[in-house]
């Protein structure tokens, strides 16, 4: 499967190195990303009663395919579409659904991701569970839930594309695995694969023994430890121009190297990043990208942070462009405000990467102006195999937001000038130190057909970040009022 992501070169030592997007291709044609929602393995004990077969009158109805065929594959892909056949709405999160398969290896982890469902990926969860004693087809089950929705009477879901594979990425023998039917190319009921009410069995047969009473549970992830902070980044962004020294001195780095994202051979001139006057005294960074629909004539820029920055809560006012500052509209451009610790190898488990993405004339397949927030596991350029869950609303942003990112047990949320936009966790959650990146590019492929040279612009009025501490959006508000009203334009108490 392909998703929208972009090749940074590797050799360089510090920078956000980030994956290429591609356009999709296949059944998703046009879905912007592949989309993954996964917890990692957890073992259940306890085993209960064979299940038997759900009767014509029970309220869920499971149809399943395969678009994973063979008998090994690089992933199984059982696709579902849940129908509610009663009378009453059903609450999607009392409902799980098991696939039951035989594990490769009794010590082998599996891992789970959702590439695309119509109820949004968002609201897909998958955990794993053993089945002790096993059989010659079963000793393991994929469980399915749902964050939240509801099915209306006679409502269905539709496709959930998803898929799981093994942690060490090695090619799965599916053959022998009770849920799995090769010639189930196109949906029709299936009794393989079970479906549960509130823990009562409402649908299918599940295997001898493959009817645990427990439900598997994800691991825990370590809130961040100290109440009020373990120290502050705050910047107001008065600096002179991109060649202040006093921009190096507070950690930042204006790119000027070669190399992704966006168009190959682009440059990143220092000087696409200045320190303009907005409103009286107070500055702002800004970002300018210029193209004439060449590789030569195309200018691409970033400003980006030292990988410090873990837990807690990162934010920053930003002012998105509808339009070009001069020129021809219609280029697809990105301009982003993220964190990301570099890919060191394909599949690096160490990589992480927490975007605001937005893309006021689309791209990747989509029309704009889009906003993404995408979090990322991690990725395989060639052949390439994204691991991110992202959630996307097609409307304007132009002019200026706060944004903010909780980091913090287990989740990831975003915020758009106080309103939750996402929640994305599971091994979506970063695990290692990360960059703050600041960078304004032109999707590869995504310019428009005109020899006129055009620019555009992001404005940054300052960013700030509390390590190990949750706080609100009004609190980030109020904390930088507090910052501007004292005159204080640079706070950095974090270490590196």
């Amino acid at each position: 499967m392909s998703t929208r992501r972009w090749p940074w070169l590797t050799s360089l030592p510090t920078p956000p190195h980030r994956p290429r997007r591609r356009p999709r291709v296949g059944p998703h044609h046009g879905r912007p990303a592949v989309l993954a929602c996964a917890l990692v393995l957890a073992v259940i004990g306890a085993i209960g009663a064979i299940a038997v077969p759900a009767s014509a009158q029970q309220s869920l109805r499971l149809q399943y395919r395969t678009s994973a065929t063979g008998a090994t594959a690089d992933q199984v892909e059982p696709w579902f579409n849940l129908l509610n056949d009663s009378s009453g709405a059903v609450p999607l999160n009392e409902v799980k659904i098991r696939y039951y398969f035989k594990a490769d290896s009794p010590t082998q982890q599996y891992r789970f991701a959702c590439s695309w469902a119509v109820v949004s990926c968002s609201t897909v969860t998958g955990t794993f569970g053993t089945i002790s004693p096993g059989t010659s087809t079963a000793d393991r089950y994929l469980e399915v839930g749902f964050t939240s929705g509801s099915l209306a009477p006679g409502a269905q879901t539709g496709d959930l594309q998803l898929r799981f594979y093994r942690a060490d990425w090695q090619r799965i023998n599916q053959s022998d695995d009770y849920s799995f039917a090769p010639d189930r190319t196109s949906y029709g009921d299936w009794t393989k694969v079970t479906v549960y009410r509130n823990g009562t069995l409402v649908w299918g047969t599940a295997p001898t023994g493959g009817d645990p009473t427990e439900t598997p549970t994800a691991t825990p992830t370590v809130t961040p430890t100290t109440p009020g902070g373990d120290g502050v980044v705050f910047d107001d962004f008065s600096y002179t121009d991109s060649n202040d020294p006093a921009i190096t001195a507070h950690n930042w780095t204006v790119r000027s190297y070669v190399g992704g994202p966006g168009v190959p051979g682009a440059s990143w001139p220092k000087g696409n990043v200045t320190f303009p006057t907005i409103s009286g005294a107070n500055k702002a960074m800004q970002l300018r990208a210029v193209t004439d629909g060449t590789a030569s004539g195309t200018q691409q820029a970033e400003l980006y942070h030292q990988r410090k920055f873990f837990e807690g809560t990162y934010a920053a006012r930003v002012k998105f462009s509808d339009a070009p500052a001069s020129g021809p509209d219609g280029d697809n451009v990105v301009q982003t405000f993220f964190t990301i610790t570099p890919l060191a190898f394909d599949l690096d488990p160490d990589y992480g990467e927490l975007d605001f993405e937005y893309l006021p004339n689309g791209g990747w397949g989509a029309q704009g102006p889009i906003m993404y927030t995408t979090t990322w596991e991690t990725y395989r350029n060639d052949p390439w195999l994204a691991v991110n869950t992202h959630t996307e609303t097609v409307t304007s942003y132009d002019g200026w937001h706060t944004l903010v990112m909780q980091v913090s047990g287990g989740t990831v949320r975003y915020y758009i000038d106080g309103a939750l936009f996402a929640e994305h966790g599971g091994i979506y959650y970063p695990e290692t130190p990360m960059s703050v990146n600041f960078n304004l590019w032109f999707i590869n492929d995504g310019l428009l057909g005109s020899s006129a040279q055009r620019s555009y612009v992001e404005q940054v009025d300052w960013f700030y970040h509390t390590k190990n501490e949750v706080v609100s959006p009004a609190q980030v508000d109020a904390r930088v009022n507090g910052y501007r009203s004292s005159s204080t334009t640079w706070v950095d108490t974090v270490a590196g």
